[in-house]
């Protein structure tokens, strides 16, 4: 994830990070402001975590695998092993890719927005190719019968990147939006409405299409002449998203603060910004603590965005959860989202956003060891067996269950840390320097964003497993988290 404040549009970048805004999260441009991602997270958590890329895993790899005949002579057991690490395997493989792209351009963007003009046409851009290639995922079909497996995975990390470019742009905004005080409220506001809106759609498609597919409820069939056979009810899922990208973008852009110079360069800006990334980096050598919590960042933030992103892949394929499992665990973990994004800006408060920090990174560490202690058979290693709990049609297991419950604190914990780390580098930020450390703070938070997915990538495809791959995770939150306990949170340090 990243965050960049913005300056302005001359060769030096104007200091406006003293320029912070007025009001708070319910003040009209602090809604305005936390409401884009009302609009925009649903893409993220539908089509990249939870609804469309287990599909594209486990459905369009699927049948790219059985057809390729790598699976003859292996027995049942081996070959849906080799089938569910070729599906992470390809999921990270898009992650890492866009990831790339992104390092290498998003911090000269992030540069450019601190001398750039207007910032909401630019991310108007952004959002339309977003919407664009959301749409499109509904041609996304098994076989023959739709867009290519390349094409489909061409859109998926086109829509990435400029998902990044939306969150630099977006997120350069942000202090201009309201006072400098409301600033960590307005950040948690926005990711608690981005995961409250993914949660009423995804509820959406459970009452709408999916219950009436396998139970007749709440209607009878599913809404709209829906055929779940075709994975119609997974393809919607990129549809859906864009349809609410576009419409409810719009009071961003009605009332919302804009931050840049109307009448600026951009081509000017592009070309200052390039030499500005060195400037800003021999710069900030000098401010030890920001490098330790900058790298510290780079670290966690990667192990966490790989977290995400694949581990709904993960436990699709490794638990074979179906499109109702799948749903429900993602409309689940979206309402604990929502209240992570009030509770990280409590905690924030309370403790400060370093030790804010450090719990939070723990309890996902241990988390994430939880969840992969978890199998078909047994729970905690082997301690426990697996046992029937009801006779329902989701969750019937005592794995299921267990598992489910631990996406409530993933997603507490992986949203107040998104919240904290803002906080963190408004607090180390030297006094009226804060827009060019959140350049820095964008940098690091796509440099190394690609480490996460190659490693799991990389350790899934070496052992044929997926848990090996995902166990791989937690080396970059450990590293992260030994760097950010360094960190001194003196702002003269």
């Amino acid at each position: 994830m990243t965050d960049i404040v913005a300056t302005n549009a001359m060769a030096e970048p104007a200091d406006h990070s003293s320029h912070y805004g007025t009001g708070g999260a319910i003040n009209k441009t602090g809604f305005a402001w936390a409401i884009f991602e009302w609009a925009r997270n649903p893409y993220y958590i539908l089509v990249v975590i939870y609804i469309f890329a287990p599909y594209f895993a486990r459905e369009i790899i699927g049948a790219d695998v059985r057809a390729s005949g790598i699976l003859d002579g292996l027995s049942p057991e081996e070959a849906q092993q080799t089938l569910n690490a070729k599906g992470q395997s390809a999921i990270a493989a898009v992650t890492k890719g866009a990831g790339l792209v992104a390092a290498f351009t998003a911090p000269f963007l992030g540069a450019a927005l601190d001398r750039g003009g207007l910032r909401k046409p630019l991310l108007a851009i952004f959002l339309g190719i977003i919407t664009l290639m959301s749409w499109m995922l509904w041609y996304a079909i098994p076989g023959e019968g739709g867009l290519s497996t390349t094409t489909v995975t061409i859109v998926l990390m086109v829509a990435y990147v400029c998902y990044t470019y939306s969150e630099v742009t977006h997120n350069s905004m942000l202090a201009v939006s309201g006072a400098q005080k409301s600033l960590p409220a307005i950040s948690g506001l926005g990711l608690a409405l981005g995961n409250l809106s993914a949660a009423l759609l995804m509820l959406a498609l459970v009452l709408m299409f999916t219950l009436p597919a396998m139970n007749q409820w709440p209607f009878a069939e599913p809404l709209f002449g829906v055929d779940a056979s075709k994975f119609e009810i997974q393809r919607l899922a990129g549809p859906i998203c864009a349809a609410c990208l576009a419409v409810f973008s719009i009071p961003f852009f009605m009332y919302a603060e804009d931050g840049g110079t109307k009448g600026a360069s951009w081509i000017q800006a592009f070309k200052d910004g390039a030499n500005g990334v060195v400037k800003t980096i021999r710069e900030a050598s000098h401010y030890r603590e920001m490098m330790k919590y900058l790298i510290a960042r780079m670290l966690y933030a990667d192990a966490m965005a790989a977290f995400l992103a694949l581990g709904a892949v993960y436990v699709s394929l490794f638990l074979g959860w179906g499109i109702l499992e799948m749903t429900i665990y993602a409309v689940f973990g979206s309402i604990w989202a929502f209240g992570g994004g009030i509770f990280g800006g409590w905690l924030d408060t309370k403790l400060g956003p370093k030790i804010a920090l450090i719990i939070e990174i723990v309890v996902m560490v241990t988390s994430l060891v939880l969840q992969l202690s978890i199998t078909r058979e047994t729970l905690f290693f082997g301690l426990i067996d697996n046992a029937l709990v009801w006779d329902g049609i989701i969750f019937k297991s005592l794995s299921d269950v267990v598992y489910l419950g631990t996406i409530s604190i993933v997603a507490v914990t992986a949203t107040a840390s998104i919240s904290s780390s803002r906080s963190m580098l408004v607090h180390l930020a030297p006094p009226g320097r804060s827009g060019e450390f959140f350049g820095l703070y964008a940098i690091a938070g796509t440099v190394t964003v690609w480490i996460g997915p190659m490693l799991v990538e990389f350790f899934t495809n070496a052992f044929n497993s997926q848990r090996i791959g995902m166990a791989s995770i937690a080396m970059l939150f450990v590293i992260g988290l030994g760097v950010l306990t360094t960190v001194k949170m003196d702002k003269t340090a």
